[in-house]
């Protein structure tokens, strides 16, 4: 990809001079921005607003871009495949939905029964995570930013209750990531599905069940007008987080203080996504409580049956990938201080404040 592929020059430029000139001194520039959500969604779609209105400010308007909802232009789960390509510069998505290129791109977004939203935070800017992300994502012309985490998730909504490991075999189920191919093993024929099409195929009988992301956003999709029956928390996807993904020609073409001022915006948009969920998920909770749904927990054998395919997944996974070797390497071994700390801190102190 040749340099400058991305730049939009001013109106007063002519061709020669967008040619010769500096990206910053041919005028403004725009990019087209897809993100696999629609993006008005509560939390994963302001996600990507917030990013976008955040770099206009900084760089008064200088650098700007035009969102596009999941769909609107790319496919929900293309849109690294479009930056990629070089079809548009920059994107919006959890790196999981393109692990068809590499499924280490799972250990970026959440694993079963893995890291909290700060444990993976913290991991990927001190615990040598974001340098591992950097590098498999070179393989493929791309530079990924943190830009967020959805915190702890639901289980999922289902039209029956899971009283053992029998209820669960033969459903069909809306579900992402790796939690998808740990219930697999349990019986269950998992689905992955757009979003914006959840509602309407559990509705319609399609699915059984469907697992999206948390009381906040569950709400805003009407899950709870189906089923009354949620189950939490979500052992198959504790937290997951959120990327804005350049081009790397398209980063390049970028001056140093508007290269500055997107990872202040991605890293602004992520500390906004965090309070988000975490406030709006307790509002929700609530009001979900009032509507009639019930929040039950899986029964102990279904959460050790879980445990026991997740295993079988990563081990696979493991044998099968370098990149996902070398990741989990990493990614296990902070996991295990964190547990170890979470024992002795936090789990004692919400014990003893409830």
């Amino acid at each position: 990809m040749k340099r400058r592929t991305f730049l939009k020059a001013g109106a007063g430029a002519t061709a020669a001079t967008a040619l010769a000139a500096p990206a910053v001194a041919q005028g403004k520039i725009e990019w087209n921005l897809p993100t696999s959500f629609p993006k008005n969604a509560p939390g994963v779609g302001t996600n990507v607003t917030n990013f976008a209105d955040t770099v206009a400010a900084m760089s008064d308007g200088r650098l700007t871009f035009k969102v596009y909802g999941g769909g609107e232009l790319v496919p929900p789960f293309a849109v690294e495949d479009a930056v990629q390509q070089g079809n548009v510069p920059v994107g919006h998505n959890p790196p999981y939905y393109a692990a068809g290129k590499n499924p280490a791109l799972h250990w970026f977004t959440a694993v079963p029964f893995g890291m909290t939203s700060t444990e993976h935070y913290a991991w990927l800017r001190y615990g040598g995570g974001q340098e591992l992300w950097d590098e498999i994502y070179a393989q493929r012309n791309l530079k990924p930013f943190y830009s967020g985490n959805s915190n702890t998730q639901s289980g999922g909504w289902f039209k029956s209750e899971i009283n053992s490991l029998d209820d669960l075999k033969g459903l069909n189920m809306r579900i992402a990531g790796l939690g998808g191919e740990m219930y697999r093993k349990l019986g269950v024929n998992a689905v992955l599905m757009p979003p914006p099409e959840i509602f309407q195929a559990l509705q319609s009988g399609a699915i059984d069940a469907a697992e999206w992301v948390g009381p906040f956003l569950d709400q805003a999709f009407g899950l709870q007008k189906i089923t009354k029956n949620c189950y939490l928390p979500a052992y198959n996807e504790p937290a997951a987080a959120l990327a804005i993904v350049f081009n790397q020609d398209a980063w390049d073409e970028l001056s140093p203080d508007l290269q500055a001022i997107c990872r202040a915006a991605a890293l602004a948009a992520s500390q906004d996504a965090l309070a988000q969920f975490d406030y709006f998920n307790t509002q929700a909770l609530a009001s979900l409580k009032a509507e009639g749904v019930v929040f039950r927990t899986f029964p102990d054998d279904v959460v050790t049956a879980m445990r026991g395919a997740w295993e079988e997944v990563r081990d696979e996974l493991t044998g099968q990938h370098e990149d996902v070797a070398k990741v989990r390497e990493s990614y296990d071994a902070f996991l295990e201080q964190a547990v170890a700390y979470s024992e002795a801190m936090n789990i004692p102190l919400l014990q003893g404040r409830s």
